[in-house]
């Protein structure tokens, strides 16, 4: 499918659990829509890659993102941009469920 929307992103379910339900959008060849519902007071275990850049944009909730030992407010409308092998983490700071999209290159290595 070409067109989807933010809120549903389409793909399937790589993870469901009690901190977080993650999706993923493998339509294409060379890059990876995915999205991330994180629950409230949840955190991301936070990773790292070599190789492989990342894009998020924040849709709606309100939390933290820490990359490297930089760390800031995120809120809908954001788009953070993570570098090849930087580290990053994303907090749920908010009193509802953080919801953003993410697009990476490659294969998940995370």
């Amino acid at each position: 499918m070409r067109k989807v929307n933010n809120q549903n992103i389409g793909g399937d379910i790589v993870k469901d659990n009690d901190t977080y339900q993650l999706r993923d959008n493998t339509t294409l060849k060379n890059l990876v829509l995915s999205s991330t519902l994180l629950h409230t007071g949840k955190q991301t275990t936070g990773h790292k890659h070599e190789g492989q850049e990342e894009v998020y944009y924040f849709v709606s909730g309100y939390g933290e993102m820490l990359i490297d030992e930089e760390r800031f407010g995120v809120e809908p409308g954001d788009i953070v941009l993570i570098e090849d092998g930087e580290f990053h983490r994303v907090y749920n700071t908010g009193h509802e469920d953080l919801y953003f999209v993410c697009v990476f290159d490659g294969n998940r290595s995370h």
